[in-house]
């Protein structure tokens, strides 16, 4: 499992008009290529009547990388918009550029310039995020002791998930794995060896935006 990667957050598109064609450059998050496949039926759907719908998309998992230039000549579309996913080291994403012919000829050099903005643009709106391994604990404390630790969690870049008020209070909280010793020790040290953290499992979660 690697430590993190980046991805993009949501759904999203922007447009642009270059020589009175239109570009709208479409992005987001997927995990497999059925959903990336589903992603770009759903855009050809819905700009049927568009020149060309080209896309682009790169999955984390087996590394997968497709790209279609959809009737622009060969190399002026597809891998210009996998070059910007690729240089912005996102996966699990696909980009869709939907392109309306407005009459004038761009050349080879405006189509690789004109796609390339539009999956910038696309990413953009959809706005890359940071995903980290991360481990789920929980820990059991006193109610004296519950402010305290609640600050060291947030302070060594944990969130708190939930929070159980009864005899004592039970906190569950996620921590990128790899601060995990170092909140130990603080919390160790905190409460003269009171308070452990139990693991339960390791997941990615978001930690930040680009």
């Amino acid at each position: 499992m690697n430590k993190s990667y980046k991805t993009v957050k949501l759904s999203a598109s922007d447009e642009f008009v270059e020589k009175r064609s239109r570009f709208i450059g479409y992005a987001k998050p997927v995990k497999t290529e059925e959903e990336a496949q589903e992603f770009i039926a759903k855009i050809k759907k819905e700009h049927w009547d568009a020149r060309h719908n080209c896309y682009a998309y790169a999955l984390k998992e087996g590394a997968v990388k497709r790209y279609s230039d959809d009737g622009e000549p060969q190399g002026t579309a597809g891998v210009p918009m996998l070059d910007v996913i690729e240089k912005n080291e996102v996966v699990d994403v696909c980009v869709v550029v939907t392109r309306y012919f407005g009459g004038v000829l761009l050349g080879t050099g405006g189509l690789v310039r004109a796609y390339t903005k539009g999956a910038k643009i696309a990413l953009e709106a959809a706005r890359i995020i940071k995903m980290t391994v991360c481990s789920e604990c929980e820990i059991k404390c006193s109610y004296n002791q519950y402010g305290k630790l609640n600050t060291l969690i947030m302070n060594s870049g944990g969130a708190v998930d939930d929070t159980a008020f009864a005899d004592d209070v039970k906190m569950k909280f996620h921590i990128p794995a790899d601060a995990v010793p170092a909140l130990e020790k603080e919390i160790a040290d905190a409460t003269a060896g009171e308070v452990k953290i139990e693991i339960s499992d390791e997941k990615y979660y978001e930690t930040g935006e680009i």
